[in-house]
């Protein structure tokens, strides 16, 4: 959602600062601790697996569950809604309740967004705080994935997941044909006509797939999230409309068609109109080389149909 992609605004690049201390007996032990983490000015030594994690970020909740950490987590943030077996609470990772968290003993909480004193407050009460932020990239949804996997010993198990998210995503991109054939896109963050660009996370995904975002030139503060017009979509009349905000918003195939002007769009009159999962769309973890999938099976569709 555009309100989490304004929350989360700086990127961590590369493996984050994490390092894996050894001597040279430990190098010849299959054992991966100590782990030391360096994370916005922390230093942050693991002898051993977090025994009590919290997670305030939905992203984080999905990666700790897919690498089976997910028996470490006492409690999840109110917008952790996947899986199904997380223990939501009420919890807030945007207005975060200090003595709450606390509440938990947790020797670990991981977060995505820090409203202005959560993890320096954490911190000074002797709780080790993980900020992973937003992922620009896929590279840096990979880090995240096996800085996870490091601190709570479940290296192989980051590292299967990161080998599936390449194969399936591989896979999806491979089976797309004549890509880069200049078919334009929109993608619908709510109903007010927010999108991304190119630049973005999700932006990178449809560059992926081959296709061209009608949102790049509509950018003009740079930001990747710009807030388009109705008038302006229907005068570049895009060939797919993706909705990322059928959850938040209730948009629909059936609200889009009714939308003034958007009847003479070429999406909607060749019935190119893709309902996304809300969540799966503005989230950076394992899931979304589904996401990478919904949209090659769309690319795939249009090119059927219409060639």
């Amino acid at each position: 959602m555009i309100t989490k992609s304004l929350a989360v605004a700086t990127v961590l690049v590369g493996l984050m600062g994490l390092t894996t201390a050894a001597t040279p007996s430990q190098a010849a032990t299959p054992t991966p601790y100590p782990v030391v983490v360096t994370n916005y000015g922390a230093s942050m030594t693991f002898t051993k697996a977090p025994a009590k994690i919290i997670s305030l970020s939905p992203t984080a909740t999905e990666i700790l569950f897919a690498i089976n950490a997910g028996s470490k987590v006492v409690a999840v943030d109110n917008q952790s809604n996947y899986p199904a077996s997380a223990p939501k609470t009420a919890l807030s990772g945007y207005t975060p309740n200090i003595e709450s968290i606390l509440s938990y003993n947790p020797d670990l909480v991981v977060v995505s967004y820090d409203p202005g004193d959560l993890v320096s407050s954490l911190r000074n009460a002797g709780v080790k705080v993980l900020l992973q932020d937003a992922a620009n990239t896929l590279a840096d949804s990979y880090a995240q994935i096996a800085q996870l996997g490091a601190i709570t010993g479940r290296r192989v198990s980051a590292n299967a997941v990161v080998s599936n998210m390449k194969k399936k995503i591989a896979s999806a991109l491979a089976s797309i044909p004549n890509r880069g054939s200049n078919v334009t896109f929109y993608h619908e963050l709510d109903d007010t006509y927010y999108s991304v660009t190119s630049s973005t996370f999700i932006g990178q995904l449809y560059s992926m797939a081959g296709l061209t975002n009608i949102a790049d030139k509509a950018d003009g503060a740079e930001w990747g999230y710009p807030q388009l017009s109705s008038e302006y979509i229907v005068a570049k009349n895009p060939s797919l409309i993706f909705l990322a905000d059928t959850g938040c918003c209730n948009q629909s195939k059936k609200t889009v068609k009714s939308r003034p002007g958007f009847g003479q769009l070429a999406a909607v009159k060749r019935n190119h109109i893709y309902v996304l999962n809300d969540d799966v769309s503005s989230r950076w973890g394992p899931r979304t080389a589904s996401l990478i999938e919904a949209i090659a099976w769309a690319v795939k569709n249009f090119l059927r149909t219409n060639h």
